[in-house]
């Protein structure tokens, strides 16, 4: 999978903008606060339809604009696929092949990509928040029925938690209520957590392999997920089912107490061991920077072993948070295999390291400067 070309129109500092991309790795060079990351975000965006960087969407469209759109082609193995995003003041519009999808599961999953950001070094030490995030936007590339289900999950989150207020404060006795939407959630749940089960057990088997290389064969990498919803067997979906039911039950009196739903996968999170030792906890910054990389990188084969087609790399100013052998370990995975789009402020990073010929934009406040640049 690749992208072959780009237009941006009214996003961010780009009034209109249009890239046509040849090579594997394209590079854009610029000093700060010219441009460069807004690139690369607007790609996460026409893959996603949110950003990375915000939550508010308005911050995308110019502020004396109504309507900002990105266009893109993306090139499967035999197939060339449009794909459009109009992003207004009232919501979103998206588009494959010219034809408005009306399910954001129809969508998604159209262009796969990975985003490797300075944050992204955080991913281990993070919030558990920011480990759920990660779960919920990897798999929803790879499993459309996954993020059907996460929605309806949060939506009846929503809904359970702003009953259990209601009944904390007597504006509602009907428990029968509370019943039914502790059903849904148990439904909708059990399937979102079998799904991340799943994804952390294939994660783990091609991030360790990694981290054991980068590690010069020193570090076992384990990754575990903590679930709220204890010793369910993760291949039965009734057992999880029950032992959800179970988990809620147990926490009934708190949860009318404390006015919210206390079990469930919205309260689950990551942990990563290193020779048995938890590396949020124990690890230096080396070794959480380590796990960080390879937990990336493993997404690369992960996701060409589910879709059958490697994602878009999307590299936002990250070497430069690496030493060289990391730097170097990360160019050597990609190179050849996977289109990458890397923003830096320098080619020092890579320029003796790669053996690819890469394709150069030079980013001056807001304009673009290279072979295919309009």
């Amino acid at each position: 999978m690749r992208l072959s070309n780009l237009q941006l129109q009214n996003f961010r500092n780009y009034d209109d903008l249009s890239l046509t991309f040849t090579k594997n790795l394209v590079i854009f060079l610029g000093e700060n606060a010219q441009g460069k990351t807004n690139v690369l975000e607007s790609i996460f965006v026409l893959a996603m339809t949110r950003s990375h960087r915000t939550t508010n969407e308005q911050e995308l469209i110019q502020w004396d604009k109504n309507l900002a759109a990105i266009r893109g082609t993306i090139e499967r193995q035999h197939t060339s696929v449009p794909l459009e995003l109009f992003l207004t003041k009232k919501g979103r519009k998206t588009k494959v092949n010219h034809i408005e999808q009306k399910k954001l599961s129809s969508y998604i999953g159209q262009l796969n990509v990975i985003l490797f950001a300075p944050e992204d070094l955080s991913l281990v030490k993070g919030s558990p928040q920011l480990r759920r995030k990660f779960l919920d936007m990897e798999i929803g590339q790879i499993d459309p029925v996954y993020l059907y289900d996460l929605v309806q999950y949060q939506k009846v989150l929503k809904q359970r938690n702003q009953y259990l207020k209601q009944l904390a404060e007597k504006k509602q006795t009907d428990e029968l209520y509370l019943e039914v939407l502790t059903e849904q959630l148990v439904e909708f749940g059990s399937k979102v957590l079998i799904a991340r089960q799943k994804f952390v057990k294939r994660l783990e088997y091609w991030a360790s392999q990694l981290h054991h290389k980068i590690s010069q064969n020193k570090e076992n990498l384990v990754i575990d997920y903590i679930s709220s919803v204890p010793d369910a067997p993760w291949d039965n979906l009734e057992a999880v089912q029950t032992a959800f039911r179970q988990a809620l039950e147990k926490v009934k009196n708190k949860e009318q107490f404390r006015q919210v739903t206390l079990a469930g996968p919205h309260r689950d999170d990551l942990i990563f061991l290193i020779n048995e030792k938890n590396v949020q906890t124990f690890g230096s910054q080396g070794q959480q920077r380590t796990t960080a990389l390879s937990v990336k990188l493993a997404e690369i084969d992960l996701m060409k072993e589910e879709t059958g087609e490697y994602p878009v790399l999307l590299l936002d100013d990250v070497m430069s948070e690496l030493d060289d052998a990391r730097q170097l370990h990360l160019l050597e995975t990609i190179e050849g295999k996977v289109q990458t789009f890397l923003t830096t402020t320098t080619l020092e990073h890579v320029k003796d390291k790669m053996t690819v010929e890469p394709e150069i934009f030079y980013v001056r406040q807001g304009q673009l400067e290279g072979e295919s640049a309009e």
